[in-house]
């Protein structure tokens, strides 16, 4: 059975000021997948006194090793994960 790296969704914001200079700038930032109850969800602003609540975290931003199985429910969860989010290793 292969694993993936699996890296989480991510999105560019501007920075959140009024200042016209710093608006031209973005940030890409993460974004948490978390299943809880059978039901994948995106989420942002994580507060780590709730993470063991999850039945499986993926913390935004940085690289989790999945098996196929997990993959593939991701993919289907519909949270924005594609096949793209991937590499088999």
């Amino acid at each position: 059975m292969t694993d993936y790296i699996f890296n989480t969704p991510t999105v560019d914001e501007h920075m959140d000021t009024k200042h016209p200079l710093f608006r031209r700038f973005k940030l890409t930032h993460g974004i948490s997948i978390v299943k809880s109850g059978g039901v994948y969800s995106q989420v942002r602003g994580v507060d780590s006194d709730n993470i063991a609540g999850y039945d499986e975290f993926y913390l935004g931003g940085h690289q989790h090793t999945v098996t196929s199985a997990v993959r593939t429910a991701l993919i289907a969860g519909g949270v924005d994960v594609t096949s793209a989010n991937f590499t088999a290793i």
